[in-house]
């Protein structure tokens, strides 16, 4: 059985990140790019939803039925075309907007990534429910699944980067 993971931050207020609130409301408006999104996500805290699932009922003493069994589930969003995508919040208050009784699990995109792949979801919808929404898919989903998984080199056509510090700029003019 599948077991709660422990949270990456015990203080975390569920409050979406300034710095991803930020570069969505500037992805809605025009002035910011997937890429700008994506690497604002990266490092950022996401809440996948879990939530009850009823498996057996029973009648009770008054003649009415009640829960005798429920399990938590992944809830996962279908597609017009049947493809299948996992959901992730980048707050408690975009997450109770979608669903109120849903109860959130922190985990990193990367992880999120992974989970839709592992999943064989399509992709990785964020904030369904709104102010802006995102979506994860295709080759990106793959790579960043990859990251977390620790198989990139299995991945073809990719290419990882090493960053290197930038070299120091001299100065051609000095302030006296």
């Amino acid at each position: 059985m599948p077991t709660i993971p422990q949270p990456l931050d015990p203080n975390d207020d569920g409050s979406t990140a300034p710095a991803v609130a930020a570069v969505l409301a500037a992805y809605r408006s025009g002035t910011a790019g997937p890429a700008e999104v994506l690497n604002a996500l990266s490092g950022a805290r996401l809440l996948v939803p879990v939530v009850a699932l009823l498996t057996e009922t029973e009648v009770g003493a008054h003649g009415l039925k009640q829960e005798k069994e429920s399990e938590m589930a992944l809830p996962k969003l279908v597609g017009q075309d049947g493809r299948q995508a996992v959901l992730a919040f980048t707050g408690t208050d975009p997450l109770k907007r979608w669903r109120p009784d849903a109860r959130p699990i922190q985990a990193t995109t990367l992880q999120v990534c992974q989970a839709a792949v592992q999943e064989q979801a399509a992709a990785v919808v964020v904030d369904v429910a709104g102010p802006v929404q995102f979506v994860i898919e295709g080759d990106v989903l793959t790579a960043l699944a990859a990251v977390e998984s620790g198989t990139v080199a299995e991945l073809s056509d990719v290419t990882v980067a090493t960053v290197r510090p930038a070299p120091r700029r001299r100065r051609w003019f000095s302030r006296r």
